[in-house]
This record gives C-alpha cells, structure tokens and sequence, in this order.
C-alpha cells in the first residue's frame, strides 16, 4: 500500500482534530464557571484536570512499556508546557470572556507553525505564511497590546505560548509510544506536579462543584487524546491552522453559557483567526 500523501494525512486527521477542537473549550467553559462563578481556585481546577484525567484514561492505556516512558526527558517537559498552559489559560479565564480568551490563546498555533517548520524541517509555504501573519493580526485585534490588554489576557497570551511549544512536542514525539500512553504520561506528570497547591487549594466540594470538576476533567482529557491522534497522523504545521476553530465553539459558549460576546474589535479578530484557519483547507502545498 502506497504511503499517504501530506494532504490525505491532513484529511484523515481534521475530524478527530475538529472534535478535540470543540471539546477543549468545553472544558475551559466548565472551568471558567468553577473559577468566575464558584470562586474555586484555578490552580485546583487545573490538578483536578491532570488528576481525574489519569484516573480515566489509566486502565485503558497502562502497560509495560509505561515506566520506561517516565525517564524520557521529553515527556516531561512536553507535559510541563501542558502543565502551564492549562494552569495561565484557567487563570485568564477567571476574568475574562471565553471568546476573548481564546482569541488572545491563539498566539499557540503561531508559534506551533514556525517552530514545526524551523526545528521538525516541515515543508515551508508562502501562503501558510501569509495566513499565519492573518491570523496573527486578529490575535492583535482581541489582545490590543498597550491600550486594551488586561492581566486576564496576558495570561491568555502566556498560555497560548505554551500550547505552542505543546503541538511541536506532540508532533516530535508522535512515534515514541502509542497515543493512550503519551497522553496517561502527560496526566500523570501534571498531576503530580500539580498535587500540592491543588491539595492545598481544595474547595467545598458541592454537587455542582463536583459535576463541572467533572465535566472540566473529561473535556481536557478527550480533546487531548484526540489531538494527540491527529498529530500522530499528519504534519503539525499542517494541523495547526485548525486549532483556530475553537474560537467557533468559545464564542459560541461564551453567548450561551455565559451570556458574552466579543467586542466589535475583537469580533473582526477572531474573524481573521477563523478565516486564516479555514482558508488552510486551500493550501496543499507549500
């Protein structure tokens, strides 16, 4: 059987990459409600994120190979990008709208973009450039650096370089072990790195505390999985461009949830964003 071609490995892998898209920030929406409206510390939401995770998916991924996993340098490090991007975004979330957030977190496929082609030697293309710069004006639309930007957003930004340099290690490491085993490894290094300010930060645990610590957990552990995947299947400068659609899903929750919406400036930011990640569907080669 003949090797998939760069293309059809970027259409075999954009459905589990638009599923993980809308999960994740169905998680994020769950966690905004613990933190904006419950007043649970985001640093507890992020642990319970980690911890839950690795309780769910351990059964189904431990094996033998498991330990040896735990001594490459790059799964830690991989997770600890995971580990502060979860914990920066949780903490912008705190006080700004779901939408705004993801549109300043959308540094991340930018930075994901150039360092898949500068350091994983991805083919370079001048129009993925060309929607990459886009895409990087509607970010500077939502954040607007020196006369709009808040702490919530510089947080924002800060987690979006995170998850950046996230999808690069993922792409790098798509072949050191299945994708069940990397994402129990990345859990569990952020559950253990996470464990005491999370212990110590433990809030009353009511009913709906529970259920949306629930809820927040499965959402971030799914929507990962399914990235790791689709990375696992195509070309991460070729998959990053589609990150963009969950500003679709943010925006929308936000509305629905949370009764939100951008403003007029920020609108034609996630816009651009939107329409920079789209129009990838057009470019095959570089």
């Amino acid at each position: 059987m003949d090797a998939p071609t760069p293309h059809s490995a970027t259409l075999r892998a954009l459905p589990l990459m638009l599923v993980a898209m809308a999960f994740i920030p169905a998680g994020d929406s769950a966690g905004k409600l613990l933190t904006d409206e419950l007043g649970v510390a985001p640093v507890f939401v992020a642990w319970t994120r980690f911890a839950l995770g690795a309780l769910m998916i351990a059964p189904f991924a431990w094996s033998a190979t498991q330990a040896r996993l735990f001594t490459d340098w790059r799964v830690w490090l991989r997770a600890l990008m995971l580990v502060g991007g979860i914990t920066s975004i949780l903490t912008a979330l705190g006080t700004e709208p779901v939408a705004n957030v993801f549109g300043a977190f959308f540094v991340g496929p930018i930075v994901s973009w150039l360092l898949s082609v500068w350091l994983l030697r991805e083919p370079f293309s001048a129009r993925r450039l060309g929607l990459i710069c886009l895409g990087f004006v509607g970010v500077i639309l939502v954040v607007k650096p020196g006369f709009g930007m808040t702490p919530g957003l510089g947080f924002a930004v800060l987690a979006g370089l995170f998850y950046g340099l996230y999808l690069v290690m993922s792409r790098w490491m798509a072949d050191v072990a299945p994708p069940r085993a990397l994402l129990l490894s990345q859990l569990a290094i952020g559950g253990v790195v996470l464990a005491l300010p999370g212990l110590l930060t433990v809030p009353e645990i009511t009913g709906r505390v529970a259920v949306l610590t629930l809820v927040s957990a499965f959402c971030s552990m799914a929507g990962n999985f399914l990235l790791i995947i689709a990375y696992r299947w195509a070309q991460a400068s070729h998959m990053a461009p589609f990150v963009y659609t969950q500003l679709i899903w943010a925006t929308l929750f936000g509305w629905v949830i949370f009764a939100t919406l951008p403003d007029g400036l920020s609108l034609v930011g996630l816009a651009l964003l939107v329409a920079s990640g789209l129009a990838s569907l057009a470019v095959r080669r570089g």
